[in-house]
This record gives C-alpha cells, structure tokens and sequence, in this order.
C-alpha cells in the first residue's frame, strides 16, 4: 500500500495518531496516509460500512487502525474515545481534528437548535477533543495538534454562515493552545485546506459552475485531492517541523 512517490517521515515510525472523522473524505486519506508511514492509527467516525472501506484501504500496513465508532457532538464519547485510544495504542503523540460537517443553510432561517448542532461537530468536538488529549500529549514528551480549518471564510462563500464561523474559530483555538502548551513541547497549528474533491462534494456541491470558479480562482490548474492535505499533515506531525507552531498553513491552490 505504501506509496513511493510522496517522503518517508522515520520520526513517524510507531507514533500514535488519533484522526477524528476519518472514516469518509479527508478524513479517510489522512488516516490512510498516516498508516502508510507506520504510525499506530486510530480514527472516529459514525459509520461502520465507510470505516470498513478505510481499514481495507489500509490492508498491509506495519499496524492495523483501530476504529472508533463516535459521535464527535458528544462530549462524553468524544472523552471516552481519546482515553480508548490511549489505552490501546499506549499513548498519544498526534491529534488531527478533522471531523466536520459542513451542511448548508440560509442564515435567517437557521434555528438556535441548529446554530447549537453545527458548533457541536465543527468547534465544540474540536476543543474537547483537544483538551481530552493534551494531557496524553505532555505526558508523552510533547507533540502535535493539528486543527483543520477551510477557506470557506476567507472567500466569503455565502450558505453555511455556522460552519464559517466555526472554522475562522480553528485560528484562535490553534494560536492560544500553542501558547498555553509551547512549554510541554507541544505543537499546535491550523491546516486549512481549500476545496477538496471527496466523495460528498462531488456528488452534493461541485457543479459546472463550481468547476468554472476553480479553473478562474486557482493559480495551479487542477484539483485538490485529500492525498494533498493528508501530505502536509504528515510533515505538521513529523519531527521535521519541530520548531514550528501557531502557524496556518493552506493548502487551496491559490485561491485565497
């Protein structure tokens, strides 16, 4: 499965990782990429077909991922898993906040009940998760948290004002952790990535239209793939980028 055109990070060899949401999308390949590189994965997610998807994708690799079904609005299951993980692959070295969902919606007539679901799956499960980690983090000599974001807000894309504001939020969550915890070793920086052709915004979002906006606002023609976020959250997690944190890093093709 190892794929030889992308680096070797030997830093990466045996850590432990835990990648939120990453039985679909992003998600998936960062998991997927993580393994490849020899790191004990684990990955939450809410639905064991696509799960199962992911774990065949990652058939041959040094350490088979562990899925952990959960649902990233709970907070006492988002605990729950964090303390699982460390359990089972005796420790923590990385956390990649990647579950999301980003439904859209008119903002007038976005309900509080609804304002309320997106902060729980696009913020809320970010910070706890966070903070259920980060002991686990110090405890392990330090470490690497990394927050993904989108560039939904940077381009004022209209239609999902709750997830907007939830992934502007990444910068300030990434910016005070990384100072609070810089002491302990820990790293903490912002992965933000543009707009990536997964499954579901192929099928739900990308449209002719769509097409002409990224041919017009890309500077490098082509697509964004997960296997182009998952790369970069590589080098985040590896001790290659040892004295580097509170930082954004975006990965649109130029767009913003």
């Amino acid at each position: 499965m190892a794929n030889s055109k992308f680096a070797r990070y030997p830093s990466l060899a045996g850590r432990a990782v835990l990648v939120t949401g990453g039985s679909s999308g992003i998600g998936a390949d960062l998991v997927q990429a993580f393994a490849e590189q020899g790191c004990r994965v684990a990955f939450t997610g809410r639905s064991a077909a696509s799960a199962a998807q992911v774990l065949r994708a990652c058939a041959g690799a040094a350490h088979e991922p562990v899925f952990l079904p959960c649902d990233m609005r709970d907070v006492a299951a988002v605990q729950a898993a964090v303390a699982a993980v460390e359990a089972r692959l005796q420790g923590l070295h990385v956390l990649l906040n990647n579950a999301a969902d980003d439904t859209r919606h008119e903002f007038l007539g976005l309900s509080s009940e609804g304002f309320d679901d997106a902060m729980a799956i696009n913020l809320r499960a970010h910070f706890f998760a966070a903070q259920a980690a980060m002991p686990a983090l110090v405890r392990g000599g330090g470490g690497s948290l990394i927050n993904v974001g989108s560039t939904s807000w940077k381009n004022k894309v209209a239609g999902y004002a709750a997830y907007a504001t939830c992934k502007s939020a990444m910068t300030g969550l990434t910016r005070s952790l990384a100072r609070e915890f810089g002491a302990q070793r820990v790293r903490v920086n912002t992965l933000t990535p543009g707009w990536v052709m997964t499954a579901k915004q192929l099928e739900k979002w990308v449209d002719e239209a769509g097409e002409r906006e990224m041919d017009a606002c890309q500077c490098l023609p082509g697509r964004i793939q997960g296997v182009d976020v998952a790369q970069l959250a590589l080098f985040l997690a590896a001790d290659d980028s040892a004295m580097i944190t509170a930082q954004e890093f975006v990965i649109d093709a130029g767009w913003t």
